[in-house]
C-alpha cells in the first residue's frame, strides 16, 4: 500500500489539533453562545486539517483518480507528497521549503503573534471597562479576528483540503457576524464613544499610518 507509514498518526493529530485549540481558547475565553460557536467551527477546521495531515488523507482518496492520471509516478499517499499544491504548481525539492510553505509559515506566525498583541489590549480595556484603541485596536477595529482569519488562511496555502476549503469561507462569514453583534453591543454600552471610533478606524483593513 502506498505511503502506509505516511498516515494514520492520530497522536500527531490529537496533539496538534490540542496546541492550536488550546491557544485560540486561551485568548479568546469564549462566554456567550456565539463565541462558543465561532470558537467551534474553528476548532472543527483545525481538526479536519490535521486528520488530513496525519491521519487520513480524505482529498487525496477523492482526488486520486485525476492525480494519478495528470501525474504519473508521484506516490501522493507519501506524507511529503500531500503538500498537493507543491506539486500542483511545479516546485521541485523538498516540500517545506518551497515558497508557498515558508509563506504559509510567516503568515501563521504573523496571525499568532497579531493574535497576542490584539488580545493583551482587548483584555486590559475589559478590566478597565473601556474601549480597546491602541496597538492594533488603532489600526483596525477587530485585529483579534483578523488573525484568526489569517492563521487559516496560512494553513490552506500549507496543505490545501476539500473540508477546509469549503469551511474556510464560512468560519469568515462567523467572524463577520460575530464581529457585528459585537459592535452592537459597544454602541449601546460607549455610544457616541464608539461611533467616533468607527468612523476614524476602518473594520477590516488596517491602516498603514496612524492619525497624529
Amino acid at each position: 500500500m502506498h505511503g502506509e507509514s505516511s498516515y494514520g498518526l492520530w497522536l500527531l493529530v490529537f496533539i496538534n489539533s490540542a496546541i492550536f485549540i488550546f491557544f485560540a481558547f486561551s485568548f479568546v475565553k469564549p462566554n456567550t453562545k456565539y463565541e462558543w460557536r465561532s470558537l467551534g467551527v474553528y476548532s472543527a477546521f483545525i481538526v479536519a486539517l490535521f486528520t488530513e495531515m496525519y491521519g487520513f488523507p480524505l482529498t487525496i482518496y477523492f482526488l486520486s483518480g485525476w492525480l494519478t492520471e495528470n501525474y504519473p509516478g508521484i506516490d501522493f499517499f507519501a506524507h511529503d507528497n500531500g503538500h498537493l499544491l507543491h506539486t500542483l504548481f511545479g516546485f521541485e525539492g523538498n516540500a517545506h521549503f518551497d515558497p508557498l510553505h515558508i509563506a504559509s509559515n510567516i503568515i501563521i506566525v504573523f496571525g499568532c503573534v497579531l493574535l497576542s498583541a490584539a488580545w493583551s489590549v482587548l483584555h486590559k480595556a475589559q478590566q478597565e471597562r473601556s474601549l480597546a484603541t491602541t496597538g492594533w485596536y488603532a489600526r483596525c477595529r477587530h485585529p483579534q479576528y483578523i488573525a484568526f482569519i489569517v492563521i487559516m488562511f496560512g494553513f490552506l496555502l500549507q496543505w490545501p483540503t476539500i473540508p477546509t476549503l469549503l469551511m474556510f469561507p464560512f468560519l469568515v462569514a462567523v467572524y463577520i457576524r460575530l464581529a457585528k453583534r459585537e459592535e452592537f453591543v459597544a454602541l449601546r454600552e460607549f455610544g457616541d464613544e464608539y461611533r467616533h471610533y468607527m468612523d476614524s478606524t476602518p473594520a477590516w483593513v488596517p491602516k498603514l499610518t496612524l492619525d497624529k
